[in-house]
């Protein structure tokens, strides 16, 4: 009973706390209140780790703004890919033919001009629309940026020619040397180059290039060669022939009489006259009485023709004088132009048998067809001479 009293006697309190059995495995009152209190207590530590993980994202984030602001400020940044600003001194560099974007940025970073292979390379990509090479030798600087670089290539005025002119009717001569003047070339190369005409593919009557320099403006790059500069003249004078359609049989003749034509022609309107007369006199058996010609082959180049003396008129040593021997000399005395070219091929009609300048300054020429014409007009001349000594 005593058992029994003592179960009820605990009132409700007890109930459930029993785990069956014995009395040694009931749980006390303090103890399940010490179990409710632990209960209780457990779910607050969840809002403790939240906190936890919050405070360590704010930590990266502020960590991470720190190191974007340091390296936006190139605190952590090696030496840079390339150079600052327009560079110094001058650097020639060449654009080839056919050349593209990455051979090109490579070999301005061989030259020193600019530092680095990928700024260079990401500007042309990026570019809109592409960027077109003209070839050419560009004035450069060395320790350019990129963008300087680019836009340098971009730029017209830096492309570097060097331009020669050669007058119609000059001789070989001072063709040569007008070459080496305007393209820094020495003379002794071009003269040695110019010896030898085996390469230039002209007619097998040529023994020197003279005719072939064809008259015109000619563009080169910096450092061109003597051959080089040479084979563009004479390949010039070969298209015009053909583009005139002599035939390659033809073109010794054609040339020879073109350089007589240009040299004795007051101006490209007579061209076709003075070409008539010779043709004219051929024709008859006459001898040309040039004395261009003869001057030439006495060593007397331009004004100084009119020094030539009576002796060296009748010197018939000199294979040149056409006063005195048949038909065309032996070689050009000039180097023709288009125009005297194309009057060598088609002579206007007329029966002329002489011509004379009358006016050294506008170029003036009568076209006679009897001596005593000639004679009237040769007069005329000797009048117009007399009063211009500056011309003497």
């Amino acid at each position: 009973m005593n058992n029994t009293e003592n179960t009820i006697g605990s009132g409700d309190d007890s109930r459930g706390e029993s785990t069956g059995g014995s009395s040694g495995d009931m749980i006390t009152r303090s103890e399940r209140r010490s179990q409710l209190r632990d209960a209780d207590a457990a779910p607050m530590r969840r809002p403790r780790r939240w906190i936890v993980w919050t405070a360590s994202i704010a930590l990266i984030g502020l960590v991470g703004a720190v190191v974007f602001s340091l390296l936006a400020s190139g605190f952590f940044a090696g030496p840079s890919d390339d150079f600052e600003g327009s560079g110094t001194g001058e650097v020639l560099f060449t654009i080839s033919e056919g050349e593209i974007g990455d051979q090109i940025a490579n070999n301005l970073v061989s030259a020193g001009v600019i530092k680095s292979f990928d700024p260079f390379y990401a500007l042309l990509l990026a570019a809109k629309p592409a960027v077109v090479f003209v070839p050419g030798v560009y004035s450069l600087q060395a320790g350019m940026s990129s963008s300087s670089a680019l836009a340098a290539l971009q730029d017209p005025s830096r492309l570097v020619i060097n331009k020669v002119l050669i007058p119609e009717g000059i001789s070989l001569t001072v063709a040569l040397a007008t070459i080496s003047e305007s393209l820094s070339i020495p003379l002794a190369d071009l003269q040695t180059a110019a010896a030898d005409v085996a390469p230039f593919g002209l007619p097998a009557e040529a023994t020197t290039l003279e005719g072939f320099i064809f008259p015109a403006t000619y563009s080169f790059n910096p450092g061109v060669t003597a051959a080089v500069a040479l084979s563009t003249m004479v390949t010039e004078s070969l298209a015009n022939l053909d583009a005139l359609g002599v035939p390659v049989e033809e073109r010794w003749h054609t040339i020879v009489m073109a350089s007589i034509i240009q040299r004795e022609s007051g101006s490209p309107e007579n061209d076709y006259k003075v070409a008539r007369v010779f043709q004219n006199r051929i024709d008859q058996g006459m001898t040309l009485g040039s004395d261009v010609t003869t001057c030439y082959g006495a060593g007397l180049v331009g004004k100084d023709c009119i020094y030539i003396t009576q002796a060296q008129l009748d010197d018939a040593s000199n294979l040149y004088n056409t006063r005195l021997l048949p038909g065309l000399p032996i070689g050009p005395i000039s180097n023709p132009g288009k125009t005297a070219l194309d009057a060598a091929r088609n002579p206007a009609d007329g029966p002329w048998l002489f011509f004379v300048t009358v006016n050294l300054q506008t170029g003036e020429t009568v076209f006679s067809e009897t001596s005593a014409e000639h004679d009237a007009a040769a007069a005329q001349y000797e009048e117009w001479l007399a009063a211009h000594p500056e011309f003497q």
